[in-house]
């Protein structure tokens, strides 16, 4: 199956317009990922309102180019500043940043960048083969078990909230109340739109996505001040031996990129935790585990690789099952709704043609991301130069210049300038932003394919405890979040106990 839909995708892709298109996402996709703070889900949100004016093959190699150049972006800035771009890199700072002490920062910064190249690659590999079969199997799904999974989804976001998991549901629980806004898809009646013809059509996907991230990040950057700070970085060459360590060290390479893959799969994982992952795995399966954390290209290896195949792992359940596993996804997911395609299995039956592009756009990207990364990396450093003073007012125009050029609507400039304001008090208090963004892409799926599943009921809930497969999915869905609070009440008693030992203390 894999190989018809590549070979439909060939014509429409291999065009000059589209690789054009894709080059251009990725080399701006890793100028936003090296900037501190930004990364690759705003460029996706400011580039989408450009993308819906292509043709949809070039609209999604651009969005897609700018996905895995932000990925591997963040990385330039972990290795030469200690300041992750994105937080995706942040383990990459563990190793990338003591290799550049040294004196290796070009051979660090050349390392990461093929490397992720190169995970990218397996991650596609990955993408092109299992994609097919799952959407084959997907393909006997009805609306319980599409609901079944789109709760999956949201559960599984806010699980991997580290930490935060009732925060994480909080946040997701909102952003699922706020995707019920508008038009009601099966009786045309407009809910809580408080008779705002504005929010008739619902809240749009790219603005509230620009004042989550942008506004509430440029919010924090000018709360903390620091406005003329610049690193005064020198420009340099990438070596040769920063592409050859990859070879020395294919075992770490494939089996990173290979977690990195499985865990982008798993919905709400996303390419933070499978970095992370791959850093101590790689770590405890090592001859000299003592050496990671000093600067060894083993580190850096095992984080870059793996957190760009994740992005492949991340659209294997996005374009099959419709699941998003992160806000970049979901941004995606998003994106090729606008173009009037549907996510999901019968996307792989009527748009084979699309979804070969897609397959075709993101190895292309890893390819684009090799050779631009390397070449332009004079230019990426003279970037990370740029003061904070200046770099401020031009995203915050770029924001409102994407944010209204969507619809071109002013109430769209305000829904971003509502959002951002939101999301910089959630960040104060700690609140995690993924959740919202995925629950509310996740919010239409589940709340169609579950009143679909009680109209086929006739109003009976047991359809989704009598079918084999949605029981299932429900099944986990209750004991993962099971396990998840059951830790979480044994330290609040923990605590709670040790509270009123001290309290006794006190009074004694």
């Amino acid at each position: 199956m894999f190989t018809e839909i590549l070979s439909a995708g060939f014509p429409a892709f291999f065009g000059i317009q589209q690789l054009l298109f894709t080059g251009f996402g990725v080399l701006m996709g890793i100028i936003i990922g090296i900037l501190p703070g930004l990364g690759p889900l705003l460029g996706l949100t400011l580039l989408t309102p450009l993308a819906m004016n292509m043709n949809p093959f070039t609209g999604m190699g651009l969005l897609i180019g700018i996905f895995v150049g932000g990925t591997a972006g963040g990385a330039i800035s972990a290795i030469l500043l200690r300041i992750p771009g994105t937080p995706i890199a942040a383990a990459t700072l563990l190793d990338g940043y003591p290799l550049a002490s040294k004196g290796k920062a070009p051979f660090a910064v050349t390392l990461a960048i093929s490397t992720s190249a190169i995970g990218g690659i397996i991650g596609g590999i990955y993408l092109i083969f299992l994609s097919p079969l799952l959407a084959r199997v997907a393909l006997k799904f009805s609306p319980p078990e599409y609901f079944a999974l789109a709760l999956t989804g949201v559960v599984c976001i806010a699980v991997v909230s580290r930490e935060s998991t009732i925060k994480g549901l909080m946040v997701g629980s909102l952003g699922l109340l706020l995707s019920t806004i508008g038009m009601d898809p099966f009786m045309s009646n407009f809910r809580f739109t408080f008779g705002t013809i504005a929010l008739a059509g619902g809240i749009g996907i790219v603005p509230m996505v620009i004042g989550l991230f942008a506004i509430s990040e440029m919010l924090i950057q000018v709360e903390q001040g620091d406005f003329e700070r610049s690193p005064h970085l020198k420009a340099f060459l990438p070596p040769l031996a920063g592409i050859t360590e990859n070879f020395k060290q294919l075992f770490n390479l494939f089996r990173s990129s290979s977690l990195g893959t499985f865990i982008g799969a798993l919905p709400g994982a996303g390419s933070v935790i499978a970095s992370f992952v791959s850093y101590a795995v790689a770590k405890n399966s090592s001859r000299y585990p003592e050496k990671f954390g000093t600067g060894i290209p083993d580190g850096v290896i095992a984080t870059e690789s793996a957190n760009n195949a994740c992005c492949g792992g991340t659209l294997i359940p996005s374009l099959t099952l419709a699941l998003p596993g992160d806000p970049c996804s979901a941004m995606l997911l998003a994106a090729l709704m606008l173009l009037g395609y549907i996510p999901g299995p019968r996307l792989f039956v009527q748009s084979q043609d699309l979804v070969g592009g897609i397959f075709l756009a993101y190895i292309t990207s890893n390819i684009f991301l090799l050779f631009l990364g390397l070449a332009f990396l004079p230019l990426f450093v003279k970037v990370l130069n740029v003061k904070k003073k200046y770099l401020i007012p031009v995203i915050l125009i770029l924001c409102a210049v994407g944010s209204y050029g969507m619809e071109t609507s002013i109430n769209d400039l305000w829904i971003t300038l509502i959002f951002g304001i939101l999301a910089f008090g959630l960040r104060k208090f700690e609140y995690p932003l993924a959740p919202f963004v995925i629950a509310n892409v996740l919010g239409p799926i589940m709340e169609e394919n579950f009143r679909r599943s009680l109209i086929m009921s006739g109003d009976d809930p047991a359809i989704f405890f009598t079918r084999p497969i949605s029981t299932s999915i429900l099944a986990a869905n209750f004991l993962l979040l099971a396990i998840t609070l059951i830790p979480f009440r044994k330290i609040r008693r923990k605590r709670t106990l040790e509270k009123n030992i001290t309290e006794e203390n006190i009074t004694s």
